[in-house]
Protein backbone atom coordinates (compact mmCIF):
# COMPACT_ATOMS: atom_id res chain seq x y z
CA UNK A 1 0.00 0.00 0.00
CA UNK A 2 1.60 3.71 -1.02
CA UNK A 3 0.90 6.88 0.83
CA UNK A 4 1.37 9.48 -0.82
CA UNK A 5 1.90 13.25 1.36
CA UNK A 6 3.22 16.22 -0.27
CA UNK A 7 6.20 17.96 1.64
CA UNK A 8 5.35 21.82 1.61
CA UNK A 9 6.48 24.49 3.77
CA UNK A 10 4.82 23.18 7.12
CA UNK A 11 6.50 21.00 9.38
CA UNK A 12 5.68 16.95 8.28
CA UNK A 13 3.44 14.83 10.01
CA UNK A 14 5.41 11.22 9.66
CA UNK A 15 3.73 8.78 12.28
CA UNK A 16 5.35 5.42 12.53
CA UNK A 17 7.95 4.23 10.08
CA UNK A 18 6.51 1.98 7.56
CA UNK A 19 6.26 -1.61 8.11
CA UNK A 20 5.39 -4.70 5.97
CA UNK A 21 3.91 -3.85 2.34
CA UNK A 22 3.45 -0.58 3.34
CA UNK A 23 5.51 2.77 1.75
CA UNK A 24 5.15 6.83 2.00
CA UNK A 25 6.22 8.54 -1.27
CA UNK A 26 6.78 12.35 -0.49
CA UNK A 27 6.74 14.52 -3.52
CA UNK A 28 8.67 18.00 -3.06
CA UNK A 29 8.83 21.30 -4.66
CA UNK A 30 12.12 22.13 -4.60
CA UNK A 31 12.08 25.97 -5.32
CA UNK A 32 10.22 26.61 -2.16
CA UNK A 33 12.42 28.65 -0.14
CA UNK A 34 10.64 27.07 3.25
CA UNK A 35 10.66 23.25 3.83
CA UNK A 36 9.35 21.60 6.75
CA UNK A 37 9.46 24.55 8.66
CA UNK A 38 12.94 25.16 8.10
CA UNK A 39 14.50 28.52 5.47
CA UNK A 40 16.13 26.47 2.76
CA UNK A 41 18.58 29.48 2.59
CA UNK A 42 19.78 28.51 6.12
CA UNK A 43 19.66 25.31 5.88
CA UNK A 44 23.15 23.83 5.50
CA UNK A 45 24.03 23.46 9.21
CA UNK A 46 21.74 20.87 9.18
CA UNK A 47 23.30 18.66 6.76
CA UNK A 48 26.59 16.59 7.52
CA UNK A 49 30.00 17.54 5.61
CA UNK A 50 29.74 15.34 2.28
CA UNK A 51 26.06 17.07 1.90
CA UNK A 52 27.86 20.46 2.60
CA UNK A 53 30.65 20.27 0.50
CA UNK A 54 28.75 18.61 -2.84
CA UNK A 55 26.31 22.22 -2.18
CA UNK A 56 28.84 24.28 -2.07
CA UNK A 57 30.17 22.85 -5.02
CA UNK A 58 26.92 23.64 -7.57
CA UNK A 59 27.62 26.81 -9.73
CA UNK A 60 24.85 28.04 -10.08
CA UNK A 61 22.77 28.92 -6.80
CA UNK A 62 19.62 27.46 -7.93
CA UNK A 63 21.06 23.95 -8.78
CA UNK A 64 22.38 24.54 -4.88
CA UNK A 65 19.03 25.65 -3.62
CA UNK A 66 17.02 22.49 -5.03
CA UNK A 67 19.96 20.18 -3.36
CA UNK A 68 19.70 21.68 -0.12
CA UNK A 69 16.04 21.63 -0.34
CA UNK A 70 15.80 18.17 -1.36
CA UNK A 71 18.35 17.40 1.61
CA UNK A 72 17.14 19.19 3.80
CA UNK A 73 13.38 17.37 2.87
CA UNK A 74 15.07 13.96 3.58
CA UNK A 75 16.74 14.77 6.82
CA UNK A 76 13.69 16.12 8.59
CA UNK A 77 11.44 12.99 7.07
CA UNK A 78 14.33 10.31 8.18
CA UNK A 79 14.30 12.65 11.46
CA UNK A 80 10.41 12.12 11.82
CA UNK A 81 10.59 8.73 11.59
CA UNK A 82 13.19 7.66 14.00
CA UNK A 83 12.62 10.58 16.25
CA UNK A 84 15.77 12.45 15.86
CA UNK A 85 16.63 16.11 14.48
CA UNK A 86 17.37 16.04 11.18
CA UNK A 87 20.92 17.22 12.20
CA UNK A 88 21.51 13.82 14.19
CA UNK A 89 20.57 11.86 11.56
CA UNK A 90 23.84 9.80 10.25
CA UNK A 91 23.80 8.47 6.79
CA UNK A 92 25.75 6.20 5.07
CA UNK A 93 26.25 3.77 2.23
CA UNK A 94 25.42 0.11 2.14
CA UNK A 95 28.09 -2.18 0.13
CA UNK A 96 27.81 -2.47 -3.43
CA UNK A 97 26.25 -5.60 -4.58
CA UNK A 98 28.73 -5.75 -7.57
CA UNK A 99 31.37 -5.02 -6.21
CA UNK A 100 30.91 -4.92 -2.29
CA UNK A 101 33.15 -1.19 -2.12
CA UNK A 102 31.08 1.44 0.20
CA UNK A 103 28.87 2.88 -2.77
CA UNK A 104 25.78 0.84 -2.99
CA UNK A 105 22.37 1.93 -1.61
CA UNK A 106 21.93 5.18 0.55
CA UNK A 107 20.52 3.72 4.03
CA UNK A 108 20.70 5.87 7.49
CA UNK A 109 23.13 4.05 10.27
CA UNK A 110 21.03 1.60 12.75
CA UNK A 111 18.47 1.13 10.39
CA UNK A 112 14.76 1.46 11.59
CA UNK A 113 13.50 2.68 7.94
CA UNK A 114 14.83 2.66 4.62
CA UNK A 115 14.51 5.44 2.16
CA UNK A 116 15.03 6.29 -1.42
CA UNK A 117 15.57 9.93 -2.76
CA UNK A 118 15.13 11.29 -6.11
CA UNK A 119 15.66 14.59 -8.24
CA UNK A 120 14.85 15.74 -11.36
CA UNK A 121 14.74 19.54 -11.99
CA UNK A 122 12.61 21.33 -9.72
CA UNK A 123 10.76 18.05 -8.08
CA UNK A 124 12.10 15.43 -6.11
CA UNK A 125 11.04 12.26 -4.72
CA UNK A 126 11.35 10.54 -1.41
CA UNK A 127 10.48 7.05 -0.34
CA UNK A 128 10.27 5.00 2.98
CA UNK A 129 9.44 1.71 3.99
CA UNK A 130 10.51 -1.22 5.81
CA UNK A 131 12.27 -3.32 2.77
CA UNK A 132 14.24 -2.28 -0.14
CA UNK A 133 12.74 0.75 -1.82
CA UNK A 134 13.44 2.70 -4.86
CA UNK A 135 12.31 6.23 -6.31
CA UNK A 136 12.77 8.09 -9.43
CA UNK A 137 11.16 11.03 -11.01
CA UNK A 138 12.05 12.20 -14.44
CA UNK A 139 11.53 15.14 -16.10
CA UNK A 140 9.72 14.24 -19.73
CA UNK A 141 12.47 14.32 -22.21
CA UNK A 142 12.90 15.20 -25.32
CA UNK A 143 13.04 13.54 -28.73
CA UNK A 144 16.42 13.85 -28.66
CA UNK A 145 17.22 11.95 -25.58
CA UNK A 146 14.69 9.58 -26.71
CA UNK A 147 16.59 8.79 -29.88
CA UNK A 148 19.57 8.37 -27.90
CA UNK A 149 18.72 5.60 -25.62
CA UNK A 150 15.89 3.93 -27.51
CA UNK A 151 17.86 0.86 -29.15
CA UNK A 152 19.86 0.80 -25.38
CA UNK A 153 16.59 -0.42 -23.74
CA UNK A 154 14.99 -3.94 -23.53
CA UNK A 155 14.32 -5.10 -26.73
CA UNK A 156 10.23 -5.20 -26.06
CA UNK A 157 10.48 -1.56 -24.43
CA UNK A 158 12.31 -0.62 -28.11
CA UNK A 159 9.54 -2.01 -30.20
CA UNK A 160 6.99 -0.15 -27.61
CA UNK A 161 8.69 3.13 -28.49
CA UNK A 162 9.52 2.51 -31.94
CA UNK A 163 5.68 1.60 -32.65
CA UNK A 164 4.65 4.86 -31.79
CA UNK A 165 4.64 8.20 -33.70
CA UNK A 166 7.84 9.77 -32.91
CA UNK A 167 5.91 13.11 -31.26
CA UNK A 168 4.31 10.29 -28.70
CA UNK A 169 7.29 8.80 -27.32
CA UNK A 170 8.32 11.48 -24.57
CA UNK A 171 5.62 10.37 -22.16
CA UNK A 172 6.10 6.75 -22.57
CA UNK A 173 9.88 7.24 -22.27
CA UNK A 174 9.75 9.27 -19.00
CA UNK A 175 7.60 6.52 -17.07
CA UNK A 176 9.71 3.72 -18.27
CA UNK A 177 12.42 5.51 -17.37
CA UNK A 178 11.25 6.52 -13.75
CA UNK A 179 10.13 2.56 -13.19
CA UNK A 180 13.25 1.06 -14.61
CA UNK A 181 15.39 3.68 -12.66
CA UNK A 182 13.19 3.10 -9.29
CA UNK A 183 14.05 -0.94 -9.20
CA UNK A 184 17.94 -0.10 -9.89
CA UNK A 185 18.26 2.62 -7.00
CA UNK A 186 16.14 -0.52 -4.75
CA UNK A 187 18.53 -3.07 -5.68
CA UNK A 188 21.83 -0.87 -5.44
CA UNK A 189 23.14 -1.81 -8.75
CA UNK A 190 22.53 1.70 -10.58
CA UNK A 191 23.35 1.57 -14.21
CA UNK A 192 25.99 -0.69 -14.11
CA UNK A 193 24.67 -3.44 -16.06
CA UNK A 194 23.79 -1.20 -18.85
CA UNK A 195 19.97 -0.64 -19.43
CA UNK A 196 17.96 -3.05 -20.81
CA UNK A 197 17.44 -4.87 -17.44
CA UNK A 198 14.44 -5.23 -16.33
CA UNK A 199 11.80 -5.37 -18.95
CA UNK A 200 9.05 -2.73 -16.97
CA UNK A 201 7.39 -1.74 -19.65
CA UNK A 202 6.60 2.05 -21.31
CA UNK A 203 2.41 1.40 -21.05
CA UNK A 204 0.33 3.05 -19.31
CA UNK A 205 0.63 0.09 -15.99
CA UNK A 206 4.30 -1.22 -14.96
CA UNK A 207 5.14 -4.49 -15.99
CA UNK A 208 4.91 -7.48 -13.41
CA UNK A 209 8.33 -7.85 -11.64
CA UNK A 210 8.96 -11.17 -9.94
CA UNK A 211 9.67 -10.28 -5.81
CA UNK A 212 9.12 -6.63 -6.59
CA UNK A 213 5.70 -4.04 -6.24
CA UNK A 214 6.72 -1.66 -9.03
CA UNK A 215 4.18 1.36 -9.26
CA UNK A 216 3.74 4.45 -10.69
CA UNK A 217 3.38 7.78 -8.80
CA UNK A 218 1.31 11.08 -9.12
CA UNK A 219 3.23 13.16 -10.99
CA UNK A 220 3.14 16.77 -12.20
CA UNK A 221 2.18 17.67 -15.55
CA UNK A 222 5.72 16.91 -17.61
CA UNK A 223 7.39 14.73 -15.44
CA UNK A 224 7.03 11.00 -14.42
CA UNK A 225 7.36 9.00 -10.92
CA UNK A 226 7.40 5.70 -10.07
CA UNK A 227 8.38 3.49 -6.94
CA UNK A 228 9.86 -0.43 -6.37
CA UNK A 229 9.25 -2.17 -3.35
CA UNK A 230 10.99 -6.08 -2.36
CA UNK A 231 8.39 -7.93 -1.66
Amino acid sequence: MTYVNRLGEDVPRTGEPPQGDAVAAWPLDTTLDVVGGHRVAEALPLLDAAERDRAERFVRPGDRHRYVASHLGLRLLLGGYLGLAPEKVTLIREPCPCCSAPHGRPAVAGGGVQFSLSHSDDMAYLAFAGAAVGVDVEKVPGDDVVADVIDLLHPSETAELAALPASGRQIPMARMWARKEAYLKATGTGLADGLAEPYVGTGPDPAPLAGWYLADLPAPPAYAAALALRT
